[in-house]
């Protein structure tokens, strides 16, 4: 009897494994669309008017030609500021449009934005083969989430070729997550980076054994990046940036958490040990932005402003900490979206993650 046990258990393990995850999800679970495609037909602010700053992006991006590169080669911005712009641009500008076009897709259901979300997808799929120089593995991840982003929102479009769709898999699987998975064992922001890009790319191709270990890797780390009061030693150091770069680690690290709660539950959110978690990390964040002149760690450091950075992130960590000192700062910006270099929380007041989510009450 218990040999007979002990096989059901190997099978039902088997079986488990065997089953992928429900897509779309990742960063945009279907009940999140669900949702919002409610919010929207109704009417409802601040959803409305979000949507249809996505519909103006996705508008837009109809209108644009694809740029990808064989090799995506993107020296470090010290040594060569111009064409590190110059390519990292080429990689920014096609993810952003194939990501807005895709989530544009999924809100409207309509085909024209699919079709041209897919144009960006397959011109990286049949181009793009590499990346190379100092910063093209940190580049690579942190812009080319937007490409992950898209892919996943666009699997259940029955437009997309089986051919083309397994050949953007092998391009997600040998180019981009090889890039993500180099830098996820650095000390600083390109490990975020590279977690959340793995992440959510392990999600997209169904790999369990990959998300579970980019969540080993963020618990491992966790409480070295996050000290006890709340600042990030490895991001403060950066002198008149060392705000910005709070910012830049805490997004990625708050995305990755996002995408391990989809895909088996597991909430970092609410991970903590003495005093240290994502939550207090946030709140060093916001004191210090809105309090420059009291940061201790380099004189007139750079503060963000509600309509970019960090009001981007914590319009999003609203709805994960219903925390309404977040929601007052950003308030006024609403609907906030933040097109830039690096593809987070994009578009945080139309698909602010819950989870709980509002839907369910």
């Amino acid at each position: 009897m218990r040999k007979i046990t002990l096989i059901i258990f190997v099978l039902l393990s088997v079986l488990q494994q065997a089953v992928g995850y429900v897509h779309p999800g990742g960063m945009h679970p279907k009940k999140q669309l669900d949702f919002v495609k409610k919010k929207v037909q109704q009417k409802q602010q601040p959803y409305y008017d979000a949507y249809r700053q996505l519909i103006a992006h996705a508008d837009s991006a109809l209108q644009e030609k694809t740029n990808a590169l064989a090799d995506f080669n993107v020296p470090g911005y010290y040594t060569d500021a111009k064409m590190h712009r110059i390519n990292s641009k080429v990689l920014q500008t096609d993810g952003f449009n194939a990501y807005a076009c895709a989530l544009a897709y999924q809100l409207s259901g309509e085909k024209k934005y699919a079709e041209k979300s897919l144009a960006f997808l397959m011109a990286w799929a049949n181009t793009n083969t590499t990346y190379s120089n100092a910063d093209g593995s940190l580049v690579m991840a942190y812009s080319g989430t937007s490409m992950i982003m898209a892919a996943e929102l666009l699997l259940p479009y029955k437009g997309w070729p089986a051919k083309d769709k397994e050949k953007f898999m092998g391009w997600a699987r040998n180019v981009y997550r090889k890039a993500a998975n180099e830098i996820r064992t650095r000390k600083n922001n390109w490990a975020d980076w590279g977690r959340y890009g793995s992440i959510l790319t392990a999600f997209l191709l169904d790999d369990k054994a990959e998300v579970a270990e980019n969540i080993r890797l963020i618990k491992s780390d966790l409480f070295h990046k996050i000290a006890p009061d709340g600042h990030m030693p490895e991001e403060v150091k950066r002198q008149g940036n060392g705000i910005w770069y709070t910012y830049f680690s805490l997004a990625p690290i708050t995305a990755a958490a996002w995408v391990a709660y989809q895909a088996d539950g597991t909430n970092l959110f609410a991970y903590q040990e003495g005093g240290k978690s994502i939550k207090s990390a946030l709140d060093y964040l916001f004191h210090y932005n809105q309090h420059p002149d009291q940061w201790k760690w380099f004189q007139n450091p750079r503060p963000g402003t509600p309509q970019a950075w960090p009001g981007n992130l914590l319009e999003a960590m609203h709805g994960i900490y219903k925390d309404e000192k977040y929601s007052a700062y950003v308030k006024a910006a609403r609907p906030i979206s933040y097109p830039t270099h690096h593809f987070a929380w994009t578009f945080p007041t139309l698909t602010k993650p819950f989870l709980t989510h509002e839907g369910e009450k």
